[in-house]
């Protein structure tokens, strides 16, 4: 009996063996090569040379651009796209599956059609930025223009993300936490949101790592001036066309580091708020 367990055991997962093998392949064809030929590339410079190039004023320049706009922008996201996502999940009105199908509208245009017309509508003769150059303001060939962008395409990693959750979220907690004498914002802010959080975490995060690399919607509204409105994959891209390709994986590399640090903040979180909620 405990040899017929143990065998049937090992085929819980028939040709584990082989599915191990070809997603260790797999991941390091699309992923670890790559990576590691960019470390490789970056090598070949002195300490010296490599922290003269990212730490030069306009290399500078394009980091705080690149990461403060992203964060700006997943910032909002995790604001609105929580909200779209709760209006999505919570009520029933009409055109509620065209607004669901919008919300997908950014995963399937292409991102030079994007920044195309995101620049047409906040131009300073634009429907929108003309409207704004009135009171002051400048949207396009700003960084303000950039947040928009970003903004745009990082919206639906948010609401994807919290949707499903928000869906499978039982009913009856709310009301037992009404039965309880718990008034809205209450139920809402101790018994809803911390069960939210997690995937909130990671629809935010998903959002930050798409627009920390997003290039095609951002170079047509941006400017692109050195210094100002230059983000960071546009510099890469600067220093390939220049064939300075020591330089361009110097600069990756920094991104992909800061990149990986901001991630495992946001997951050690996430692990934090799942294990409370598990110990509640």
């Amino acid at each position: 009996m405990f040899a017929l367990n143990t065998k049937l055991k090992r085929r819980t997962l028939p040709g584990f063996r082989l599915s191990l093998g070809y997603t260790i392949l797999y991941l390091s064809l699309i992923v670890l090569i790559p990576l590691s030929m960019l470390f490789i590339k970056a090598s070949t410079l002195s300490f010296a040379q490599f922290w003269d190039i990212v730490s030069a004023p306009r290399t500078m320049a394009a980091y705080r651009l690149s990461f403060g706009t992203a964060l700006i922008s997943a910032s909002i996201n995790a604001v609105f796209g929580f909200l779209v996502a709760w209006v999505l999940a919570r009520y029933s009105f009409p055109g509620k599956r065209i607004i669901d199908a919008l919300v997908d509208f950014p995963f399937a245009l292409p991102t030079a059609v994007a920044g195309i017309a995101l620049t047409s509508i906040y131009s300073p003769n634009g429907w929108v930025g003309q409207y704004l150059a009135q009171i002051g303001i400048k949207a396009a060939y700003t960084p303000l223009g950039i947040v928009i962008a970003l903004t745009f395409i990082g919206l639906p990693f948010v609401v994807r993300t919290i949707e499903p959750v928000l869906q499978d979220l039982d009913p009856e907690i709310e009301e037992a936490a009404a039965c309880l004498g718990a008034n809205r914002w209450l139920t809402f802010s101790k018994v809803i949101f911390p069960i939210l959080l997690p995937s909130l975490l990671t629809g935010f995060t998903l959002s930050f790592a798409r627009a920390v690399g997003e290039y095609g919607s951002v170079i047509f509204i941006a400017g692109n001036m050195p210094g100002k409105t230059e983000i960071a994959p546009l510099l890469i891209i600067t220093k390939l066309e220049q064939y300075d390709y020591q330089g361009a994986a110097a600069i990756a590399v920094v991104m992909l580091l800061v990149s990986l640090l901001i991630l495992i903040a946001t997951n050690f979180l996430q692990w934090i708020s799942a294990k409370r909620i598990g110990m509640s």
